[in-house]
C-alpha cells in the first residue's frame, strides 16, 4: 500500500506546480486588466476585428485541411506504391516540423521571387501570386495540417477490420457504396477529433500569422497580443487580449470533447491494405490523382528548403557567430523543456494510472487535463503572464531562458501525456498482479518492465517534445533580443530583414537538425541491446 501511495505523490506536486504556475500568471493577467469590465470587450472594435479574423481563418483552414483529407487517406488506404512508406513518414513530420522552415519553403515556391513567379516571368507572362495576407496564412496551415489531418484519418481506416472488406467484396460494394458503408462509418467517428485538433491550432496559430500576415486586416488575437506587448508596451491592451483568447480556448476545448467521442475498439484483422476493386481504372486514376495532390503540396517546399539553402551564402553563414550562439541556445532550450516535460508527464501518468486501476476515473481524467491545460492557455498568453509577474520583482528579461524553457515544456506535456497515457495504463493492467506476486517494485520493475514495454512510446514523446521545443518561435518571440536568439528567432529576423540567401540556410540547418535529431533520439531509444 505504501508504494502505492507514493507513486501518486510525484503526480501531485507536478499538477501542484503546474497548477500554481499557471495562476501566478493569470493572476498577473488579471491584476493588468482589473480596470476594465468584461461587458466593454466587445464594444471594442479592434478586438471584434482580430477575434472575427481568427475565427475565419481558423473556419477555412479547416475546411480546406480536413476535407481533400478524406479522400487522400481512402487512396493511401488502398494503394500499394513505391515510396508510399516514405510520404507516411513525411506526414507524420509536419507534425514537430519548425513552423518557419514550412513559411520559407512556401515563400521560395509561392513568393514574389519564388519559382512559380520565376517560371512564369520566363515564360513571358505574369502570375501576381502574394503570399502575404489571407492566402498565405491558409496555404501555410493547409500544407502543414493537411497531411496530419490525412495521418490520422489513415490510422482510423487502417483500423477497420480486414473481415469487413472481404464481407463488403463477397457482397458485391465497389466505389461510392463500399466507401458509404464500410470506410465512411469509421471516417465519422474520427472527424470531430481531427476537425477539433486542427481549428485548435489554427485559432493558436502564431508564427505562420506573424511571418505571413498582412497587417492589421489579418491579425489574430494572438499575433495582437505580441504586438500591444513588443511593439507597443500597452501592458494592459495586452493581459486583456490574453485573458479573452484564454476564455475562447477554454470554450473551443470544452466543446470539441463534448462532440468527440471515444473510438470504440473492434474487434478482427488489421494491418493489411484494403484492396478493393483495384482493376477498375477509374478506381486507379481518382486516388492517383489525389495521392498526386498531397505530393505536390508537401514536397516542393521542403525540396526548396534543401536546394535553397544550398547557395553562395553557405559558407558565410556556417562561420557566423550568432548562428551557432542561436543553434546553442536552441539546443539547451529543447534538451531542458524535454527533460521537464517528460519528467512532469511521466509523474502525472503514474498518478492517474493508479487512480484509474483504483476506479477513480474523475480524478485520473482531472489531472490529467492539469497537464494539458496550455491547450486551454496558448504559449503566448503564458509567457504574457509570466513577464507581467516577474518584472513586479526583477528584470524579466534576465530570467529569459528560463521562462522559455518552462514554457515550452508545458507545450510538450499534453503530446507526452497523449502518447504514454494508454501503454502505461495497459502495461499496468497486464504485468501488476505478475510484479505483485514477485514483490517486484522500485528500479527492479522499472528495468525488467516498464522500460522494456514503454520504450517505443517513450522514444516517441521524447522526439516529438524535443524537436516541438527546438522549433518553437511563441515563448521566444516576446523574451528574445541581441544577446539571447533561439535558430527560429535569428530565421524570423533574416526573413523579416529580407536576407533571403542567409535566412535560407538558416532554414535548412533548422530542418536538417529537426529532422535529424527527430530520427537519432527515436533510433538511439529503439535499437535493440
Amino acid at each position: 500500500m505504501k508504494s502505492r501511495f507514493t507513486t501518486t505523490v510525484p503526480g501531485l506536486i507536478a499538477a501542484g506546480l503546474i497548477v500554481a504556475l499557471m495562476a501566478s500568471a493569470i493572476g498577473a493577467l488579471l491584476n493588468q486588466a482589473d480596470a476594465l469590465a468584461p461587458w466593454q470587450l466587445w464594444q471594442d472594435p479592434y478586438l471584434r476585428h482580430v477575434t472575427g479574423f481568427s475565427f475565419y481563418q481558423a473556419l477555412l483552414s479547416t475546411v480546406l485541411s480536413v476535407v481533400p483529407a478524406i479522400p487522400i487517406a481512402y487512396a493511401l488506404s488502398r494503394r500499394q506504391f513505391i515510396g508510399r512508406a516514405l510520404l507516411l513518414r513525411i506526414f507524420a513530420m509536419t507534425l514537430v516540423l519548425p513552423v518557419l522552415v514550412a513559411v520559407f519553403g512556401l515563400l521560395s515556391i509561392y513568393g514574389k521571387s519564388g519559382l512559380l513567379n520565376q517560371w512564369a516571368a520566363q515564360l513571358g507572362f505574369e502570375l501576381g501570386l502574394n503570399i502575404y495576407g489571407l492566402s498565405g496564412i491558409l496555404l501555410a496551415h493547409v500544407f502543414l495540417n493537411l497531411p496530419l489531418a490525412a495521418r490520422l484519418l489513415l490510422q482510423s481506416l487502417e483500423g477497420i477490420p480486414y473481415e469487413q472488406h472481404q464481407l463488403a467484396a463477397h457482397l458485391g460494394l465497389e466505389g461510392w457504396h463500399k466507401f458509404k458503408l464500410v470506410a465512411w462509418p469509421r471516417l465519422r467517428q474520427q472527424l470531430p477529433h481531427v476537425i477539433g485538433l486542427i481549428f485548435m491550432l489554427c485559432f493558436t496559430s502564431f508564427a505562420v500569422v506573424m511571418s505571413l500576415g498582412g497587417g492589421p486586416k489579418a491579425t489574430t488575437i494572438e499575433l495582437a497580443i505580441y504586438q500591444a506587448l513588443r511593439y507597443d508596451f500597452d501592458l494592459a491592451g495586452g493581459a486583456i487580449l490574453a485573458l479573452w483568447q484564454m476564455l475562447l480556448c477554454s470554450i473551443l476545448v470544452l466543446t470539441s470533447q463534448r462532440f468527440a467521442k471515444p473510438l470504440p475498439t473492434l474487434t478482427g484483422t488489421f494491418n493489411r491494405l484494403a484492396l478493393d476493386d483495384s482493376a477498375r481504372w477509374q478506381s486507379r486514376i481518382w486516388d492517383g490523382l489525389w495521392i498526386i495532390t498531397a505530393c505536390l503540396l508537401v514536397l516542393p517546399p521542403l525540396l526548396s528548403v534543401v536546394l535553397s539553402g544550398l547557395n553562395s551564402e553557405l559558407v558565410t553563414q556556417l562561420s557566423a557567430s550568432n548562428l551557432w550562439q542561436a543553434v546553442a541556445n536552441s539546443l539547451k532550450i529543447a534538451v531542458m523543456a524535454c527533460a521537464i516535460a517528460l519528467i512532469a508527464g511521466i509523474a502525472i501518468l503514474l498518478t492517474s494510472r493508479q487512480w484509474r486501476l483504483q476506479q477513480h476515473k474523475w480524478q485520473a481524467d482531472g489531472i490529467e487535463l492539469i497537464g494539458a491545460i496550455i491547450l486551454v492557455t496558448p504559449g503566448l498568453v503564458l509567457s504574457t503572464g509570466l513577464f507581467l509577474l516577474l518584472r513586479q520583482f526583477t528584470d524579466a528579461f534576465a530570467l529569459a531562458y528560463w521562462v522559455v524553457v518552462m514554457v515550452n515544456a508545458l507545450m510538450a506535456l499534453p503530446y507526452v501525456i497523449k502518447t504514454l497515457s494508454q501503454p502505461m495504463l495497459h502495461l499496468a493492467q497486464q504485468f501488476n498482479p505478475l510484479c505483485d506476486s514477485l514483490g517486484m517494485t522500485g528500479l527492479a520493475r522499472l528495468r525488467l518492465v516498464e522500460w522494456r514495454a514503454l520504450r517505443k512510446p517513450l522514444a516517441q514523446a521524447m522526439a516529438i517534445s524535443f524537436v516541438l521545443s527546438l522549433g518553437d518561435l511563441s515563448a521566444i518571440a516576446l523574451f528574445g533580443s541581441q544577446s539571447f536568439q533561439t535558430l527560429p528567432l535569428y530565421l524570423f529576423e533574416l526573413l523579416g530583414s529580407y536576407q533571403m540567401d542567409a535566412a535560407a540556410v538558416a532554414a535548412l540547418i533548422l530542418l536538417l537538425l529537426s529532422l535529424g535529431l527527430f530520427t537519432l533520439v527515436e533510433n538511439v531509444l529503439l535499437r535493440k541491446k
